[in-house]
C-alpha cells in the first residue's frame, strides 16, 4: 500500500494548558483506506484530526513531523476535505446552499460560473439530497439536520480531496441517520479513492466503517490494528474497558420494572 500521510512524534500543547493534547505520537495513513479513531472525550481525537488539517487555534505550539506521502505540503480544502460535528460550522445562514458550493469549486478548481454551478448540482445529487437543481437555490435552515450534514460533506468532497475527515460527523444525528450518513461516506471514498479517517466515540460505528482501529487515551495511541481484531481480541486494558462500557443493543432484555 501507498502511504498517503506519516506522522512522527507528533506532539500538540494549547496556549496556556498545563498537559499536551497530544503527546509523541506516531502514525502512517495510507492510500485508500478508512481508519477510525476512537476514545473517550479529551483523548486528542480531534486535536490529531486538527492538526493533520491544519486547523488548530493560534498559539498552539506543535513539534514533530506531518509528511504527506511524496507529493507537496497538501492544501485544505483542496487536499484535505473536513466534516464537522455541527453543520452549522460549515454552513453560513446568509448564503445559499449553491452559493456555498460554487465559491469551493472556483476558489480550488478552474471552473466558470455555469460549469460550478453544475458541478455544485451534481454533488448535491452525489450526497442524495432531493432535488438537487432546486435545492441549491435553498438555505441552510430549510434542511433537516441530515440533509445539512450531507451539504456539509458535499463542500468536503467539492474539490476532489485525497484525505476525506470526519470528525464526530454522526454523533448529533439519530441512530437511524447516523447509519446513512455512514453508508454515505463509505460509499464516497469507494466510488472516488479517497482516504478516511473517521473521528468518533462509537465503538460500533467504528467497526462498520473503518479497515483499521486506532485507540486514543491521555493525549496518547495506545492501540491500532485491523478493526476486527481491536474490536474481537484488543491488546490493551483501555480498549477492553471501552469495549465493556459499550451497550449492546442486542443484548437480552432486563426482567421487571423501574421501581
Amino acid at each position: 500500500m501507498t502511504m498517503l500521510l506519516g506522522l512522527t512524534g507528533l506532539s500538540v500543547r494549547y496556549p496556556g494548558a498545563r498537559a499536551p493534547a497530544l503527546a509523541d505520537l506516531g502514525l502512517a495513513l495510507f492510500e485508500g483506506e478508512k481508519l477510525a479513531i476512537i476514545g473517550e472525550s479529551g483523548s486528542g481525537k480531534s486535536t490529531l484530526a486538527r492538526a493533520i488539517a491544519g486547523l488548530l487555534p493560534p498559539g498552539s505550539r506543535i513539534e514533530g513531523r506531518i509528511d504527506w506521502g511524496d507529493g507537496p505540503i497538501p492544501r485544505p480544502g483542496r487536499d484535505i476535505g473536513y466534516v464537522f460535528q455541527d453543520p452549522g460550522g460549515s454552513l453560513n445562514p446568509l448564503l445559499s446552499v449553491g452559493r456555498h458550493l460554487t465559491e469551493v469549486l472556483r476558489t480550488h478548481l478552474p471552473l466558470s460560473p455555469r460549469a460550478a454551478r453544475a458541478r455544485a448540482a451534481a454533488l448535491l445529487e452525489t450526497v442524495q439530497i432531493p432535488g438537487p437543481a432546486q435545492a441549491l437555490d435553498a438555505y441552510p435552515h430549510q434542511f433537516s439536520g441530515g440533509q445539512r450534514q450531507r451539504i456539509a460533506i458535499a463542500l468536503a468532497i467539492a474539490a476532489g480531496p485525497k484525505l476525506l475527515i470526519a470528525d464526530e460527523a454522526t454523533s448529533a444525528l439519530d441512530v437511524l441517520v447516523q447509519a446513512e450518513i455512514t453508508a454515505l461516506l463509505r460509499s464516497l471514498c469507494g466510488a472516488k479513492g479517497m482516504t478516511l479517517l473517521f473521528i468518533t466515540h462509537d465503538m460500533a460505528l467504528a467497526g462498520q466503517l473503518a479497515d483499521r482501529i486506532a485507540v486514543m487515551h491521555a493525549a496518547r495511541m495506545v492501540e491500532i490494528g485491523p478493526a476486527a481484531r481491536v474490536l474481537q481480541a484488543p491488546r490493551e486494558s483501555y480498549t477492553r474497558s471501552l469495549l465493556a462500557a459499550h451497550l449492546d443493543l442486542a443484548s437480552p432484555r432486563l426482567v421487571g420494572e423501574p421501581p
